[in-house]
């Protein structure tokens, strides 16, 4: 039984005409309707949907793409995502085809439903445990990604996700990055493990706050790894601070809203003179440093969710509960009340 999420007919973008791929709300739109592809292609499957009764493929061919490949987890067989290739018809050749991607990956969120829950929710476990660079998925992924920019080149290929796809996104994004590979992303409900400071309504309580956690991560990063250790090593950030991947948060989910406070704390510490204390404390998780004492220095990981550079777009349309504020639906509207911010590390 399908429903009418579902349906590329009845919510799908089908305002979306004629593509303009100069227009940001456009490659929104798109991104966003592809990783809502991978969403259907799963559900396809576990549906037994096939031929004309599969629900999938109007996600991608109203835009022109064609389907070169499903990712396909080991664990369960079930579809995780879909790396996709632009074709469009010689009429639909214009001076805007130049900013098209020549091929999009995208990945899935959670979806709950039994055949596949129990390995989505595995991996969201992962990401609370920042341990999703270890799975099995992000390994078929970030193969899949590998392969891909070595034939055509990284300013030919999109990356995006949703929710835990827009985790794994992240993490792929960020593992090209380091050897000098910048796709563009576009990164939907991205989970940010953190308190949920950034529903508190009060301004000075919030910014008392995360000037605290600032004070104490700093701290926690120069204690345990020493001073001369901290000036001596390499600023990871720097390095990744030329890839700048785009955000969509909505205020309502209280799984990515903090990356609206993370970005906007980073700025008023420049502004009040204690950017180093940041450029340290923005770099490191205070939950993941707590975890390095309790087990006396074992070393952790680097944090998924953290990043130095982005375009935030915030979603400032009311919604209704936190399935909608946290859907994948709401990024392909024509109507959006967006706020967008570039966030550049220096």
């Amino acid at each position: 039984m399908s429903s009418e999420s579902e349906d590329f007919g009845l919510s799908g973008s089908l305002h979306l005409n004629s593509i303009d791929w100069t227009d940001s709300n456009h490659r929104r739109s798109v991104a966003a309707s592809l990783v809502q592809g991978a969403y259907i292609l799963e559900r396809d499957r576990q549906e037994k949907r096939q031929g004309s009764q599969a629900l999938a493929p109007p996600w991608w061919e109203f835009f022109h793409f064609k389907l070169l490949r499903q990712l396909v987890d080991d664990a369960g067989s079930c579809i995780f995502g879909s790396i996709y290739e632009y074709t469009p018809p010689s009429s639909h050749c214009n001076d805007t085809i130049d900013r098209s991607p020549r091929y999009v990956i995208a990945f899935r969120g959670t979806i709950n439903k039994p055949d596949s829950f129990s390995r989505d929710f595995s991996l969201d476990i992962d990401i609370i445990r920042n341990g999703l660079h270890q799975t099995s998925r992000f390994e078929i992924a970030i193969t899949a990604v590998q392969n891909v920019v070595a034939i055509v080149g990284d300013s030919n290929v999109w990356l995006a996700g949703h929710s835990l796809g827009a985790a794994m996104a992240m993490l792929a994004g960020k593992t090209m990055a380091k050897t000098g590979n910048f796709l563009e992303a576009f990164l939907f409900n991205p989970p940010f493990l953190s308190a949920p400071i950034e529903r508190i309504n009060v301004g000075n309580v919030k910014h008392g706050l995360r000037f605290a956690s600032s004070l104490i991560t700093a701290g926690l990063v120069l204690a345990t790894k020493g001073k001369s250790e901290t000036s001596r090593s390499e600023d990871p950030f720097a390095i990744l601070s030329a890839w700048t991947p785009c955000l969509f948060v909505n205020p309502a989910d209280h799984l990515c809203s903090e990356y609206i406070g993370y970005f906007e704390h980073r700025k008023k510490m420049e502004e009040i003179g204690a950017g180093a204390i940041e450029r340290l404390a923005t770099q490191h998780s205070l939950r993941d440093l707590l975890m390095s004492v309790v087990r006396r220095g074992d070393e952790t990981a680097e944090p998924l969710h953290l990043i130095p550079s982005a375009y935030l777009n915030v979603n400032l349309t009311p919604s209704q509960d936190f399935k909608q504020a946290h859907g994948i639906q709401q990024w392909w509207s024509p109507d959006l009340h967006l706020k967008c911010n570039l966030y550049k590390y220096k």
